[in-house]
């Protein structure tokens, strides 16, 4: 029988000073819980790295989860690949998501093997790769540090092999921007969570998650090489992007 999953209250205290967001265990023990009910359309996320794991994944290669927290995309990954000699390298900088995540990901079992490995995905070399996911990652990395990273998962992608992108998103029209706010919380309203930890979430990741528009990230993406960006997904202010080397 599968374990009751901890809910999040990280933020249901009133706090006196709201610190910076971080990856630490409070967060990593109930990050299966939060990011369920804070990100509409996470699961589809999931769901759409196998269907591109299926058709795009090549013999012999590797794919890399950047950022890969509790490992859900990496388990996407292998549920979809259909192909012998892969190797799913994911990669987390926080001790406490990768403990985690040893727990829960299962041992190869004849499916292609997940090698978790503690890292800046800043720093970590992408090589002879046919799949790279960033799953709700790159709004975490610097805009100033973002088209280095991108170029290089470029560089490290073997021809006609993808990218998947899912980001947070901002818009450029004030109106719209206030209405996409406005329905995201609303959904995590619905999802449980009250005024206050919908407020203090949001302060704490001033600064820490800084989302830019989907025209910035087709025209970076393009920048780094990628030859085609498809927007695949978008519900209220949350998107994800498919771009094939």
């Amino acid at each position: 029988m599968r374990q009751k999953r901890p809910k999040d209250r990280v933020y249901a205290e009133p706090r006196a000073s709201v610190g910076r967001f971080c990856f630490d265990p409070a967060v990593a023990r109930v990050f299966e819980d939060m990011i369920e009910r804070s990100v509409p359309g996470y699961a589809t996320t999931l769901e759409m790295i196998s269907v591109l794991a299926a058709r795009y994944v090549a013999p012999g290669s590797r794919c890399y989860d950047l950022g890969c927290s509790l490992g859900a995309a990496s388990l996407a990954l292998q549920r979809g690949i259909r192909v012998p000699g892969c190797t799913i390298i994911a990669i987390d900088d926080s001790p406490a998501m990768l403990a985690r995540a040893r727990r829960r990901l299962p041992t190869t079992g004849g499916q292609t093997p997940i090698e978790l490995r503690q890292g800046d995905i800043r720093d970590t070399p992408v090589n002879d790769a046919s799949m790279v996911v960033l799953n709700f990652t790159l709004q975490f990395i610097s805009p100033a540090e973002r088209p280095a990273l991108l170029g290089r998962i470029h560089a490290g992608l073997r021809p006609g092999g993808v990218l998947l992108l899912s980001e947070k998103i901002r818009f450029r029209e004030p109106d719209r921007e206030r209405l996409m706010t406005e329905l995201h919380h609303a959904f995590k309203r619905a999802n449980g969570y009250n005024e206050l930890e919908i407020g203090q979430k949001r302060q704490a990741l001033e600064e820490v998650l800084v989302p830019e528009t989907l025209e910035v990230h087709r025209a970076r993406l393009a920048a780094a090489g990628f030859r085609r960006v498809e927007p695949w997904f978008q519900c209220f202010n949350f998107a994800s992007l498919v771009a094939f080397r």
